[in-house]
């Protein structure tokens, strides 16, 4: 186990500065005078242009700024974001933990739902319910966050004025976790494609572990259908769930860059597409690693989990 954290721990750190590295190629793909104007704005002189180039160290070869750049991140500076005129670790300090309540919020309640989803469509497999459910199940997960969101929006907020559109800006996180008529529509919009999927998931896995041959040995012995299902099937269907959480991460983490985007929503992937719109690099570049870092780190520790679920699993060992 140790030697497998380890090597994950590894590529992890690969797999960060490749994503710095690529982030950074994509914004110098524009000239670096065009990046300079976004800055300072299209009406700056020459000069101030010629200012912030070599301010940014623009005017460098591109070895030299990359290298700067993760010596930077090394000792956990991120630069200045020139859009907000504020250090970008202030404001990924404001806007991170209103992601990840946004994201785990849509995580529990899509994990609340979907696993009893998929319990009740496995005890009523081929049944009217069952395919009513697996109906639902691919149209939301073929709707994606930015079709989903302004159609809950019209619904909810617009016509009956049931839930707020929007976030208020200027939030805090308090504030954020408080005002539930303006989070229900941006977290059962992010969760909505998590509960399709993984209802899905469980069902199949529950059905898989209804067939196998411990079950038919517990319903020999005249175990009831409910000890079947729980005490025998569920914790062995949840494993493959456990490992589907991990990997979702990233996409779970992409749909928050739209959903705060629609729900004008104070988090990480707002502050990202703000930042990308004038061509804010080192708040782009920030943001991203950190989302990098949370992601990697997620799929460690569900990679981890699986092994504590199933003491069959050991890492490291043939």
């Amino acid at each position: 186990m140790i030697s497998y954290v380890i090597r994950r721990l590894f590529q992890a750190v690969v797999v960060i500065f490749g994503v710095i590295l690529i982030v950074f190629l994509l914004f110098h793909l524009e000239p670096t005078v065009v990046i300079a104007k976004a800055i300072v704005g299209p009406r700056a002189s020459p000069v101030q242009v010629q200012a912030v180039i070599q301010s940014l160290g623009l005017d460098k070869p591109l070895y030299y700024q990359v290298w700067r750049l993760i010596d930077n991140y090394v000792h956990l500076d991120f630069g200045t974001s020139y859009q907000f005129n504020t250090p970008v670790r202030v404001l990924i300090a404001q806007a991170l933990p209103k992601t990840l309540l946004l994201v785990g919020t849509s995580t529990i309640v899509a994990l609340l739902i979907a696993i009893p989803l998929g319990v009740f469509q496995t005890v009523r497999r081929n049944k009217p319910s069952d395919y009513a459910l697996t109906s639902m199940a691919f149209i939301f997960y073929a709707t994606p966050p930015f079709v989903l969101g302004p159609l809950l929006v019209l619904f909810f907020a617009v016509d009956n004025h049931i839930f707020s559109p929007y976030v208020p800006p200027g939030y805090t996180l308090g504030q954020v976790a408080l005002d539930w008529r303006a989070m229900v529509l941006p977290v059962f919009t992010l969760a909505a494609v998590t509960i399709a999927a993984f209802s899905r998931y469980m069902r199949s896995s529950m059905m898989d572990a209804m067939t196998q041959d411990y079950v038919r040995t517990a319903r020999a012995k005249g175990a009831s259908q409910s000890r079947v299902l729980f005490r025998h099937a569920f914790r062995n269907a949840l494993i493959p769930i456990v490992t589907l959480v991990g990997l979702s991460i990233p996409g779970i983490v992409s749909g928050a860059v739209i959903t705060e985007t629609v729900f004008n929503y104070p988090g990480m992937g707002f502050l990202t597409v703000r930042a990308a719109e004038v061509f804010d690099l080192g708040t782009v570049v920030g943001t991203t690693v950190v989302a990098t870092v949370a992601t990697v780190t997620g799929s460690l520790l569900a990679d981890i989990l699986y092994a504590v679920i199933d003491p069959r699993i050991r890492y490291g060992r043939r």
